[in-house]
């Protein structure tokens, strides 16, 4: 060892000077004064650093703080000043406005004074209740009479009539149909060919004058023909119309049907070809133990019979529809069951369930058809 080495390894040696006691420190105990003071060193450096940071975190915070504060109230004052201007603009045009109004009074006053008539107050008129009408049961149609014209009125003439009817018939219009033969004007003219076997008719003639090519006739009794013609008599594509005005007879017993029609082909005067037989039917006229009746029959007609595969369906009083085939020859059916002991034939079939029959008396299986055209 060293004479320096052991040097250092020497332990505290007490020196006495006057009196006091002194502490000599080793090398040792200098190097470990100076790593501890190095760590606090160290420590109170990190804190300082801490704190700095914090302090301009809290300068950055501020600062937004005040920039903020700054933008709204500026807004706020440059709102205020624009409400304030708006509301100052609008107090001056309404300034504005009444001395011009003032100013407009004070020159009307000056005019001299003009006298105004007064318009006299309208005499109340009293209101008319209207009649209550009869209404069928599909609040559609009514068959009565609408009386909206004097019935001596000499301007409805027939050739005015006809020309008037003339484009309702030709476009189809059912609706409007209904509406004019109801008319007091339309029930009057068809009265009066009663027993004559006249009509009257505007259309296409031939050269003799009878019609032939489109026309429309208006026959007695609330019948109209539309359709085509042939030298006089109805035949090609047409369609016939009857009313049943206020009428009740043995055929219309109670008023049930308030107008029957045909649509389909013609041929002498007669439904010849395919065609559609329809009734409109008063449902609330029907009572429970009536039954069914026919509404609808379609098929093949021959001189105004059923010949052929017929359809037909039936309504009752609560307006529930069925449907029926039947099969007749010139206007006899053939039969589905026979009932001939108890005097009855089963002639319409339904179509869901063949074992129910609608059956006619024996005696009125013939001439069966659209019995108002026949001959």
């Amino acid at each position: 060892m060293s004479a320096k080495t052991a040097e250092r390894c020497l332990t505290i040696m007490p020196l006495v000077r006057k009196g006091v006691v002194f502490m000599k420190l080793t090398d040792s105990d200098n190097d470990k004064k100076w790593e501890e003071q190095e760590e606090t060193d160290h420590i109170l450096q990190k804190a300082l650093t801490t704190k700095v940071l914090l302090g301009v975190i809290a300068v950055l915070l501020i600062f937004i703080l005040i920039l903020l504060t700054v933008v709204v109230s500026g807004r706020k004052n440059r709102q205020e000043k624009t409400d304030s201007d708006l509301q100052q603009s609008i107090t001056d045009y309404a300034r504005e406005q009444q001395e011009l109004e003032e100013q407009v009074l004070s020159e009307e006053e000056q005019k001299p004074a003009v006298d105004k008539p007064v318009p006299e107050e309208p005499e109340e008129e009293e209101e008319e209740e209207p009649e209550e009408e009869p209404v069928s049961a599909d609040n559609e149609k009514t068959a009565i009479v609408v009386d909206i014209e004097d019935e001596n009125d000499e301007a409805y003439t027939k050739e005015f009539i006809l020309k008037e009817a003339y484009p309702y018939f030709a476009d189809n219009k059912q609706d409007a149909i209904w509406d004019l033969a109801h008319l007091k004007r339309y029930v009057k003219l068809s009265k009066g060919l009663e027993g004559t076997g006249d009509y009257y008719y505007q259309g296409d003639v031939d050269s003799e004058g009878k019609p032939n090519g489109t026309g429309l006739a208006i026959y007695e009794k609330n019948s109209y023909y539309f359709g085509e013609w042939s030298h006089g008599m109805r035949s090609g594509k047409g369609t016939w119309f009857r009313f049943y005005i206020n009428q009740k007879n043995k055929a219309n017993a109670m008023g049930i049907y308030m107008s029957h029609s045909y649509s389909g082909e013609w041929a002498d005067n007669l439904p010849n070809g395919q065609g559609a037989e329809h009734y409109d039917v008063d449902i609330s006229r029907l009572a429970p133990t009536q039954g069914r009746i026919l509404q609808n029959v379609v098929g093949n007609f021959t001189n105004g019979l059923y010949d052929g595969d017929m359809y037909a369906n039936t309504v009752d009083y609560t307006g529930n529809v069925q449907e029926w085939d039947a099969i007749a020859t010139e206007g006899v059916f053939t039969l589905w069951r026979d009932m001939s002991a108890i005097g009855e034939c089963s002639v319409w079939r339904y179509r869901d369930d063949h074992s129910v029959c609608l059956d006619i008396d024996k005696s009125e299986n013939k001439n069966q058809g659209i019995r108002e055209l026949l001959k």
